[in-house]
C-alpha cells in the first residue's frame, strides 16, 4: 500500500491530500529515510512524521485497505510521541 494511502487509512493524518504533501515537503521519513508518497508500506516499518517541532514515531503493525474508526490504531503501534 502506498505511504500517503496508509496514513490516510490508519487516521494518522486525516486526508490523504495532506499525507502526499506532507511526504513531498520531507516531513516524513521511514526507516531514517525520507519518504515518497509512492513509497510501499510493509508491516515492521518505522514512520516519522514531523508536525512541526514534535515528532511521531510509529511501527507498521498491520496494513489494510479499509478500517473502521476504532480500529485503526490497531495498525501501528506509537514508539514515540
Amino acid at each position: 500500500m502506498r505511504l500517503d494511502k496508509y496514513l490516510k487509512v490508519s487516521r494518522i493524518i486525516k486526508r490523504r491530500t495532506v499525507a502526499n504533501n506532507a511526504c513531498d515537503s520531507a516531513h516524513v521519513k521511514v526507516n531514517g529515510r525520507d519518504a515518497k508518497a509512492s513509497y510501499d508500506v510493509k508491516i515492521g516499518d518505522i514512520i516519522e512524521i514531523t508536525f512541526g517541532e514534535k515528532t511521531l514515531r510509529v511501527k507498521v503493525t498491520d496494513i489494510k485497505e479499509h478500517t473502521l474508526k476504532n480500529d485503526a490504531s490497531s495498525l501501528f503501534e506509537v514508539l514515540e510521541q
